[in-house]
């Protein structure tokens, strides 16, 4: 890159509603949970970004708030999905120059994005200092990030689950021809345990708590092979009755049931999905079978589920959950050949 590096920067951005990840140079340099914390008794003033405001979550005063800027894949926030931006590009380090460089970036955008919700992206990532702007679907970016060559005309079927939406895409020619995005996807998770252990335990635990059950127990079906079989979980939290912190055992095959009926309707948009699709590009996907990316894809059984339930081959990703960002990153290297990256 030379001189000219010092005036061009070159980032690209998995804005997750749970994680994002930045990439710069090839590598990940920031990989840290979408949070914002804030002093409410100084005008809002940013306290803390990404892991270290994660940190304050479930633990905040009457003047420290925690704020996640996107939910359901979209960002709902838009002053704090701004800052989150500008403040994963300076713990980049990208901008550490005599003159201020020229930020490029590609950020990924989940498919069934609102023209709307798109112009609050791109209006962040401005105001956060970025002065050319492409976009890319994350089913898409998904894909260049498994290793499938997206511009071939052969048909691809990728679902990527990630925190707050599962998007179901058929790819073919550099786009998308069929697909389906549900706010169903690792926060509906979370929230199907936190009813769960309520209901079944009395037990009222958090979202941090809830997101540790489903890592070290989490599955999509109560009949795992015996070598895939986690210790249960001691779960802590605050009994609904009586108000005292008391600690539970939970099981994979328990999780399997709290997290059945939202599983059932990720499938049920995949099968939606495969109704819809053209009969040659069915045929192709036949052949390769479905591929899983995201965060949701580690769910222990879950490839084996979706496998029972389509008759079709599933393959999850290596490094699932940073697939995304890896192809959001290649797409950047690529301008020129992915000519379907939105401007």
């Amino acid at each position: 890159m030379g001189l000219f590096s010092i005036f061009n920067k070159e980032i690209a951005m998995d804005l997750g509603t749970a994680n994002s990840i930045v990439m710069y140079n090839d590598q990940i340099v920031i990989d840290q949970p979408s949070v914002v914390a804030i002093d409410t008794n100084k005008d809002n003033k940013i306290i803390a970004v990404g892991t270290e405001a994660a940190r304050y979550e479930g633990r905040e005063n009457e003047h420290i708030r925690t704020i996640r800027p996107l939910k359901g894949g979209v960002i709902a926030d838009f002053d704090m999905a701004q800052h989150l931006i500008r403040e994963f590009i300076k713990m980049a380090d990208v901008t550490r120059s005599i003159l201020s460089p020229a930020l490029k970036m590609v950020i990924c955008i989940p498919s069934g994005i609102t023209d709307v919700e798109q112009r609050a992206v791109r209006e962040a990532a401005e105001q956060a200092g970025a002065k050319e702007i492409r976009m890319i679907h994350e089913p898409m970016a998904a894909a260049i990030g498994i290793g499938i060559d997206v511009t071939e005309p052969v048909g691809h079927m990728i679902v990527d689950i990630g925190g707050g939406t599962a998007e179901i895409a058929v790819i073919s020619l550099g786009g998308i021809v069929r697909n389906k995005s549900v706010r169903i996807a690792g926060d509906e998770f979370n929230e199907n345990i936190i009813e769960y252990m309520r209901k079944i335990h009395s037990l009222h635990i958090g979202v941090r708590t809830a997101e540790q059950i489903k890592i070290k127990v989490g599955s999509a079906i109560s009949e795992l092979r015996e070598e895939e079989v986690p210790e249960d979980y001691e779960a802590r939290g605050r009994h609904v009755t009586t108000g005292i912190p008391e600690t539970h055992l939970v099981s994979y095959k328990e999780v399997a049931n709290a997290l059945d009926k939202s599983i059932s309707r990720i499938e049920s948009a995949i099968l939606e999905a495969l109704a819809d699709t053209p009969p040659e590009l069915a045929a192709d996907i036949y052949e390769s079978g479905i591929y899983l990316a995201g965060g949701g894809a580690l769910l222990r059984g879950l490839d084996a589920r979706i496998a029972e339930r389509t008759k079709l081959k599933v393959h999850v990703a290596e490094d699932p959950l940073r697939a995304v960002a890896r192809g959001t990153g290649k797409a950047l290297k690529n301008l020129d050949r992915f000519d379907f990256l939105i401007k």
